[in-house]
């Protein structure tokens, strides 16, 4: 009895497929379980196999990668991880273009389109990461924002979208994403040597709280808000914060970094994740301009260093990582 167009009945009398049978197995054509023997067509257990198959390939995600150190660091992942890469960015047509590029380049980036500002963006990537793989095996936050010295916007503007982006966005992906880590899983948030700057520009009181091992997560948001909120009342100095919206924004991420592997060690422990924060240096990229000493591909380097510790490496974890060297907090 032949299949759905025309295919012929798929013999899997040698294969461990319990499942895809509708009942008991019998001995038909010399023990051969087919489709007329109570199994399901040959198409769908193709498919079965398929989506079985799919679910034990790797799978690598970085945010904002349609350009600069995200794009390199897409570009170093094709050529070393041994898994599916997803590309992604908010706007679709720009994603395809990248991803096309790198295609030129004979790599072979999956994408996906992802608004790190959407909230149901992020989980329609967490639906379709956990319908085809089963979960995440690399995921590196890249997307951020920063504003130019020069930019006229307000700085309460400045502080608001920065810390939308560059915290909220990153601490909503990792919310949504890091449930469906694997074991040995990496992640890696991308952070910026800004952050060390910005904390040393705090007060003692605020240095103090950043620096803390037992801060939690909830603690770090207040402050954070804080932070915004005391740029509208025009009172951030005398508060005791630094006046670099995008410097607080990236302590509030390596923070946040320190937490998450903390969090990993209590309720992952002996699952061998490492999740670390990084800087990528100064690099020529929209954001950091022309004149900086890095190209992206340099700048990919330590972010993918991260990523691709070996299985069962035991660190880097929970640490802020700069050239490939874990850094003082």
């Amino acid at each position: 009895m032949p299949g759905k167009a025309g295919l012929q009945p798929f013999h899997h009398s040698n294969l461990a497929l319990p499942a895809l049978c509708k009942g008991r197995r019998k001995r038909v054509n010399s023990r051969r379980c087919t489709e007329s023997a109570g199994c399901l067509p040959s198409y769908l257990i193709r498919i079965r196999l398929a989506e079985r198959m799919s679910k034990s390939i790797p799978v690598a995600v970085v945010t904002g990668s349609n350009k600069g150190i995200g794009l390199a660091i897409v570009r170093a992942l094709c050529k070393q991880f041994t898994g599916d890469v997803y590309l992604t960015a908010r706007d679709v047509e720009r994603g395809k273009e990248a991803v096309a590029k790198l295609q030129a380049e004979g790599l072979k980036p999956q994408f996906h389109q992802l608004d790190i500002n959407d909230l149901q963006s992020i989980r329609t990537l967490r639906d379709f990461l956990k319908e085809k793989y089963g979960g995440l095996n690399v995921l590196i936050n890249n997307a951020g924002i920063a504003f130019k010295v020069e930019d006229p916007t307000p700085f309460p503007t400045q502080a608001e979208v920065s810390m939308k982006t560059n915290f909220f966005a990153t601490r909503n992906i990792c919310n949504e994403l890091l449930p469906l880590i694997k074991p040995q899983g990496r992640v890696v948030n991308v952070s910026s040597v800004m952050s060390v700057r910005a904390l040393a520009m705090c007060s003692p009181e605020l240095q103090q709280k950043f620096r803390s091992e037992t801060i939690t997560e909830e603690e770090l948001v207040k402050l954070m808000e804080k932070f915004v909120e005391d740029t509208k009342k025009g009172v951030h100095e005398k508060e005791g914060w630094p006046s670099t919206a995008y410097g607080v924004t990236k302590i509030g991420v390596t923070v946040l970094s320190r937490i998450q592997a903390r969090r990993l060690n209590e309720t992952r422990k002996g699952d061998g994740i490492l999740l670390n924060a990084c800087c990528p240096g100064w690099v020529r990229t929209d954001m950091a301009g022309p004149k900086a000493p890095k190209s992206p591909d340099e700048g990919a380097e330590t972010p993918v260093y991260l990523a691709l510790l070996p299985p069962g490496a035991d660190g880097p974890h929970g640490q802020f990582v700069s050239d490939k060297t874990v850094q003082t907090w």
